[in-house]
């Protein structure tokens, strides 16, 4: 058994090795059949599809009402209505609540939905050991009766007026027994989508299902593509590659894409609440003198118009204008420099004082804290700005405690009751709002709800508990022809059930399948090597070379792992979210085995490679050799693609240059090489874009659709490249001209074009072939930064998303992917060398 596994994983890697042949065999776009299709983009991955199991705000924006339904849905204006209950009553003390639901209803994989199921998936919300992040607020669902098949009765411990609007929620999709232990890898749910394919890091595809027991939607196939860089979004929706981009993450750009009469920009209200938080649990913002000076030392206005180019609304509390019972407070704290001094005077600050902002690489949090510093410094309040990783933000920010502003977005509709955690991390501990939250959770008729959520909206503002700089605005932008995209976004959710596309979508599918046997092929690559050194070098030289390269790869994975441990985040709190109680965080961890000890860890990850297991993704949830996998049938074509154009423009360049040395060519073609070195190549790529994808159309701006896809950033990739390697052509050249052997067949009357094709060239490839080896693994692993340009599923945007998720398992072994290759490709080198130049060789055969 262990022999198979290792096998295994050996043709799982080699597949990948191999797959350049699919540049001229395999992946090319294939058109859709005749059917309605959108291609809609997101700006961030989900990194599972589980809504019921996370606070990842990604996830909903993919499943919620397309794949998973609840017993009520929220509409665009953030209304309740039905969905799987048809209705649905109140007692009369408020502590139960019954629902009619709807007959024949079946989840995707023809499981029947009925109230017993509705059962399971509340009870599952609260149970010992769930990951809910909502888990607190359904804490007082303590049981559920089964009327019958279609009507159930829920019962709680105290009052909820809110219940059916928190159903609404993703947190509380119902699930079916029989899936729900997989749905964050293969998600089946009552809605009108189910899952055809999602390929990680690139994008994911929804089909319209036949059997869907309510009104079916409009568009047979939801595309959505994974585009986070605020640029290759821009250049996503100039090019035609996506239809719509609800979410779009470049304000910056609307400007010229209004101008564009073939797109339109709709500008509505999310539920994101951008607050500059301050630990109110560490001096000085423990005295609210402190507290209101910063908020009378914001102009909120202009860090709307500054930093988020005029899109988004002026808030005065934790709580988003659209919600039910809003209060407008924008004038408690009017923009008052005097005021805010004399407030730091009161409080022991006649100076000033120095405070320290840590933010996370959020656009909106780095362009708001530009505002801020200079904002605060009217007041006397210099600030140092420090930017750190997502995760790095939840561990020391978010769970440590360890700041004393930061800049945050909270994205969850009525989520005021963090305001009474006692260990949430801006430290506010007041009773006052602990007994309105009592009243607020307590109210059973709406008017009486309403009335407290004002009350404690006023009190989060009168204690100045964090400075509300302002709500997010949905700034979406799609073709002309798509109709039905939410305008607001009463939940971080893209609801396609109602959307349609006029005529055929345009945009490329990237489906695209293998012909040859990858795995087999590469295993057979593999032997031949090994097959040719034995037999040209010795089988004595070959063992020894082996031997060499796999203690290489042993001392490399304890490096490795060992150095991947003091990484600071955790990757339960990643996947969790902000509003995720510690309870979840902690069970979620022990799922994931990350309680265990540095060593037994390093072992049993040592033995799965050796048995063929790279373990599982702690994001993903999948194989992490499936990932590598899929990863690698981008990363090396593409890699292989350039490395071989790098070659190709090389040679004739450095042999040019070479043969006409010191004349007007030579200094042309070093200027050329020069250039080629100076030209940082993510900045290539986005000319590359505007000129060839934008402008001309000729290729897709990003994504991954086949080989077309690979051309400009190969290109951009292999651009400086080719002008090293052909700088150290024409240098090898050149000394290998001045060698005897040369001078003599000069003497002899051969001519100099001659003697460098015939004798120096072949006697130069010894430092082109030590070039080669150090391009071909950065070429492999350095691409990551034109990956994100071109929002192609690569192994180094793989890399980059597990170091920022904290997906440990992944990094450690694209980390050793990645050695593997560079040890393979010092292998075949080695091999080169020594067949290139006996003198190389070592007890080998001449």
């Amino acid at each position: 058994m262990a022999f198979f596994n290792a096998k295994s994983g050996v043709v799982r890697v080699a597949k990948a090795l191999v797959a350049v042949l699919a540049l001229m065999v395999a992946p090319v776009a294939v058109a859709d059949a005749p059917q309605s299709r959108i291609v809609v983009g997101v700006p961030l991955e989900p990194p599972h599809l589980d809504p019921t199991t996370g606070a990842a705000a990604a996830v909903d924006e993919i499943v919620y009402a397309n794949v998973f339904e609840g017993l009520t849905r929220l509409t665009p204006n953030g209304t309740v209505a039905p969905a799987l209950a048809e209705s649905w009553s109140a007692s009369p003390d408020g502590l139960s609540w019954t629902f009619r639901l709807h007959p024949d209803v079946k989840f995707s994989d023809g499981s029947p939905f009925n109230a017993a199921t509705v059962r399971f998936s509340l009870m599952c919300i609260v149970a010992d050991g769930s990951t809910n992040a909502q888990k607190a607020l359904f804490a007082p669902i303590h049981a559920v009766d089964v009327v019958d098949d279609h009507t159930v009765t829920i019962h709680l411990s105290r009052p909820m007026a809110n219940l059916p609007y928190l159903l609404a929620w993703g947190d509380a999709a119902m699930v079916s027994p029989a899936s729900a232990a997989t749905n964050g890898t293969a998600p089946v749910g009552t809605g009108p989508y189910r899952l055809a394919r999602w390929q990680r890091g690139g994008e994911l595809e929804l089909a319209r299902r036949e059997d869907y027991w309510g009104r079916a939607p409009r568009t047979d196939r939801v595309v959505f593509r994974f585009i986070g860089d605020p640029a290759a979004a821009f250049a996503a929706i100039r090019a035609g590659d996506v239809d719509a981009f609800p979410n779009y993450p470049a304000p910056e750009t609307v400007g010229e894409l209004k101008r564009n009469p073939a797109l339109r920009v709709t500008q509505g209200l999310s539920e994101g609440k951008v607050i500059m938080a301050m630990n109110n649990a560490r001096a000085p913002f423990n005295d609210i003198r402190v507290r209101r000076a910063l908020s009378y030392a914001i102009d909120h206005q202009n860090i709307i118009d500054g930093a988020m180019f005029g899109f988004g609304q002026p808030i005065g509390s934790h709580y988003s204008r659209q919600a039910d019972g809003y209060v407008d407070l924008t004038a408690v704290y009017p923009h008052d420099v005097e005021k805010a001094r004399q407030l730091l005077t009161d409080a022991g600050y006649p100076n000033g004082l120095d405070v320290t902002l840590r933010i996370p690489p959020r656009p909106y949090a780095t362009r708001s804290a530009e505002v801020l510093v200079s904002q605060l410094a009217q007041v006397g309040v210099r600030v140092k700005v420090e930017t750190l990783e997502w995760a790095q933000w939840l561990d020391q920010v978010f769970g440590r405690k360890q700041f004393d502003l930061t800049i945050v977005e909270h994205v969850e509709p009525m989520d005021y009751d963090i305001y009474g955690r006692k260990d949430y991390y801006f430290g506010y501990d007041s009773a006052a709002f602990d007994a309105l939250l009592a009243q607020v959770n307590a109210a059973t008729d709406e008017a009486t709800r309403s009335a407290r959520l004002g009350d404690l909206q006023r009190l989060i503002a009168d204690d100045a508990v964090n400075v509300f700089l302002f709500q997010s605005s949905r700034v979406s932008v799609a073709k002309t022809g798509v109709h039905g995209l939410w305008i607001n976004a009463p939940i971080a959710a893209n609801d396609m059930t109602g959307v349609w596309l006029d005529g055929a979508s345009s945009a490329a599918s990237t489906s695209a399948s293998n012909r040859l046997p990858w795995g087999w092929l590469g295993f057979a690559a593999l032997i031949a090597l090994l097959a040719f050194s034995t037999y040209r070098l010795g089988a004595a030289w070959t063992a020894k070379k082996l031997f060499g390269h796999a203690l290489t790869l042993l001392a490399a994975s304890v490096v490795i792992f060992g150095l991947l441990q003091v990484l600071p985040g955790d990757p339960a709190a990643y996947m969790m979210g902000l509003n995720a109680s510690p309870e979840a965080i902690a069970t979620l961890r022990e799922q994931l085995g990350l309680d265990g000890g540095v060593v037994v860890r390093y072992f049993a990850w040592i033995g799965g490679l050796l048995g063929g297991d790279f373990g599982t993704s702690y994001t993903y949830q999948t194989p992490v050799s499936d990932l590598i996998a899929e990863r690698l049938a981008v990363s090396l074509p593409l890699a292989i693609a350039a490395l071989v154009l790098s070659v190709v423009v090389a040679i004739p360049i450095g042999v040019l240059a070479a043969r006409h040395r010191g004349k007007l060519l030579d200094g042309g073609l070093i200027a050329v090489m020069q250039t080629g070195i100076a030209i940082p190549n993510f900045w290539l790529g986005l000319l590359l874009i505007l000129l060839f994808a934008v402008t001309l159309g000729w290729f897709p701006a990003g994504g991954y659709s086949g080989w077309t896809s690979l051309i400009l950033p190969a290109l951009a990739l292999a651009a400086p490249q080719a002008a090293i390697l052909a700088r150290v052509l024409r240098t090898a050249l050149l000394d290998t001209m001045n060698d005897d052997y040369v001078r003599t067949a000069r003497a002899k009357g051969l001519s100099r074009n001659a003697a460098l094709m015939r004798h120096a060239l072949p006697n130069a490839w010894i430092p082109v072939l030590t070039v080669l080896g150090l391009q071909a693994p950065f070429l492999l692993a350095g691409g990551v930064v034109i990956e994100n340009v071109f929002s192609l599923p690569g192994l180094g945007r793989l890399a980059f998303q597990a170091v920022s998720q904290r997906d440990l398992i992944v990094v450690q072994g694209v980390v050793m992917v990645l050695v593997a290759v560079v040890v393979l490709v010092s292998l075949i080198v080695d091999i080169a060398y020594a067949v290139a130049d006996p003198r190389q060789r070592s007890g080998g055969r001449s």
